[in-house]
């Protein structure tokens, strides 16, 4: 019996120790992340993903991280290389959850960015892909606020192409922003970004 108690003890202390160097580590890459310092940031959720396979979240920010630095004009000769390491960490996790909405998100804002850095080239085959990943996220996750947003912030930017009326696409917008009041993140470093952006285009939707 001893021996039991010791091994538990051991095998829990272990776990707590783990979770704590986990914990540690997804803070520190917040902390670089904050402070601008994009790469490192990416390196060290990279870093996070290899030894915590069980965590979407450190391949989540890896994606994330690139396909926002992808948006960037001062990026623009590094768009490809930015979001194959995006999409590189996105496939690592969808192959797991395919039904991850938030993965999801992140998915199309990555085609998004590429479609955004040569319209002529992606618009026709990338803004389908986008809308039908956009439709398979709000079908897993209808009142999730990021995938109520970015839905309508990507369909009034294919208006701004078409001349379509967005008032139904600013009400989504409203939408999400009440929906961002109500939600409630999983873990400290789940999703929880979006209202500030919501909040600005609400603004301009007209």
């Amino acid at each position: 019996m001893t021996k039991i108690i010791i091994a538990i003890a051991l095998f829990v202390t272990t776990l707590v120790s783990a979770q704590t160097q986990f914990e540690q580590g997804m803070g520190k890459a917040f902390g670089l992340w904050k402070e601008g310092k994009n790469t490192e940031a990416s390196d060290m959720f990279e870093r996070i993903a290899s030894a915590e396979k069980t965590s979407w979240l450190p391949n989540y920010y890896v994606a994330l991280i690139n396909t926002t630095e992808a948006f960037n004009p001062a990026n623009k000769e590094k768009v490809t290389i930015l979001l194959d390491k995006a999409n590189a960490a996105l496939d690592t996790e969808l192959a797991k959850n395919p039904n991850n909405a938030e993965l999801l998100v992140v998915q199309a804002m990555a085609n998004t960015a590429l479609l955004a850095s040569n319209p002529m080239t992606y618009g026709m085959t990338l803004s389908p892909k986008i809308s039908q990943i956009y439709m398979q996220a709000s079908l897993i996750a209808p009142e999730n606020p990021r995938v109520v947003f970015c839905k309508a912030e990507f369909g009034i930017g294919g208006a701004k192409w078409t001349g379509a009326d967005v008032k139904q696409l600013c009400g989504q917008v409203e939408k999400s922003i009440e929906l961002f009041g109500k939600f409630k993140p999983e873990t400290p470093f789940s999703p929880k970004w979006g209202l500030d952006r919501a909040t600005e285009a609400l603004k301009n939707c007209k």
